[in-house]
């Protein structure tokens, strides 16, 4: 193989990795629990107003965090313990089965009058996809939170036993800071017969997050929050600042970790996307006529450099 091609082969290797890296210490630090109770104050009615430390509380157990299959019949596992049938969620090692789509985060949430229980579910992207609209997606996701719940949260035909569910998707580099709530309505089309049911059980919630951190005021409290923990810009000590001085959020060793590893993710992840801006550029230029001076001399490179860019680029000719 090409040494020229070998090489590029493991740097595309190696900036996939660095990606899926911070992708999973994002989800972790999104998955601590203080981080999802102000989230929680602000998507889900029952807690609008609450002190988020109040509603750490009622998150019940550890979130599933990117363990839990999204496929059709294999979200729930079964076991067996003491002779009788147990169904749960599925949460094998993600590394089995690698191509299996997962939840981001996954958790349970009690209702503050001890009994209710809803299920939350936290996807956090990128960006917008251009491949699929992400309501779709997010239609069929609270949908299998729903369709999962037969024998794991209600067994026969026991439907007024289904758990609301909350699917609640963060998407960065929007061109604005925006909140959406999508949920079922029903409108009388002959007559207004009162249909009995829960028209709160499907719920998504659509938060865009732009690339400028917002200033911390009420309207956009959770926006400059999750803008702060999924930067790739702030260091470890701005990030843990806010966190700590504008959201009390206590800094224990978990949260300090994760937000370290991400920044040092991160410092990778910018000068790779510096290096794609100014390949852009060279190319662009390239293709526009000017001349190997004159590209070299705009973006501070020589010659040899700018003709590596355009080489690499060009294909070749039988």
């Amino acid at each position: 193989m090409d040494i020229s091609i070998n090489t590029e082969i493991k740097n595309v290797v190696s900036a996939t990795d660095k990606d899926a890296q911070y992708d999973a210490k994002a989800k972790c630090l999104l998955g601590n629990k203080i981080i999802l109770a102000h989230i929680l104050v602000k998507t889900v009615d029952e807690f609008r107003g609450m002190n988020p430390k109040d509603v750490v509380s009622y998150i019940e157990g550890e979130p599933f965090i990117s363990v839990v299959p999204v496929e059709p019949g294999l979200t729930n596992t079964e076991k067996e313990k003491d002779g009788q049938r147990i169904v749960g969620m599925n949460t094998e090692n993600a590394e089995i089965n690698e191509g299996l789509i997962r939840f981001d985060i996954i958790f349970y949430v009690r209702m503050k009058d001890g009994i209710t229980q809803v299920i939350v579910n936290l996807e956090a992207q990128k960006d917008e996809p251009t491949g699929y609209h992400i309501l779709n997606r997010a239609v069929f996701y609270v949908s299998r939170l729903v369709s999962s719940q037969k024998e794991r949260d209600f067994v026969k035909t026991n439907y007024n036993d289904i758990k609301r569910v909350f699917s609640i998707w963060v998407c960065m580099n929007m061109d604005e800071n925006s909140m959406a709530y999508v949920h079922l309505t029903k409108d009388d089309l002959v007559g207004s017969y009162p249909w009995q049911g829960g028209l709160d059980l499907l719920n998504i919630i659509l938060i865009g997050i732009s690339n400028e951190l917002p200033k911390h005021d009420d309207k956009y409290e959770l926006h400059r929050l999750l803008s702060t923990l999924l930067s790739i810009e702030l260091s470890v000590d701005e990030k843990l600042g806010i966190m700590e001085k504008e959201y009390s959020i206590p800094l224990d060793d978990r949260i300090r970790k994760d937000v370290s590893a991400m920044c040092n993710l991160s410092q990778g992840i910018r000068e790779r996307g510096g290096a794609e801006r100014e390949e852009k550029i060279i190319l662009n230029m390239h293709m526009k006529g000017y001349t190997l001076e004159q590209i070299a001399e705009c973006v501070e490179k020589t010659i040899d450099e700018v003709e590596a860019v355009i080489e690499k680029r060009e294909p070749v000719l039988a």
